[in-house]
């Protein structure tokens, strides 16, 4: 089995109610095909770095998958006909991180870390 860590974009006049229709949609079409998703972080509305579609922001989806190459194939194949979606991007890894949350607030980062000490 193959680790993947998979990000999608949705666009920023989605609604929470609708992100997590993508979310649940996408993890369907994973355990589906065999898959497992190991982790779902739903990153917020970030800025994007240029304009896709007309749109400044963007909702970021990201999932951590453990799977074979036919996952990522049904998965995108879904996506390019999505209208909601604006990219996704597919990385594959050697190893997951799931400990670390890269777009928490600091103030959730700085009470584990003195939980910790």
């Amino acid at each position: 089995m193959n680790l993947y860590e998979h990000t999608i974009i949705a666009r920023q006049d989605t609604s929470p109610s609708e992100i997590k229709q993508l979310t649940e949609k996408y993890s369907k079409i994973v355990e589906k095909n065999n898959g497992e998703v190991v982790k779902t972080e739903n990153w917020g509305l970030l800025n994007l770095s240029y304009l896709i579609k007309k749109n400044k922001k963007g909702s970021y989806i990201h999932f951590k998958i453990r799977g074979k190459g036919n996952v990522i194939d049904e998965l995108e194949k879904n996506e390019a006909i999505d209208k909601k979606l604006l990219r996704y991007l597919t990385v594959k890894v050697k190893e997951f991180d799931l400990e670390t949350n890269f777009f928490s607030k600091k103030d959730e980062i700085e009470k584990k870390e003195n939980t910790k000490n």
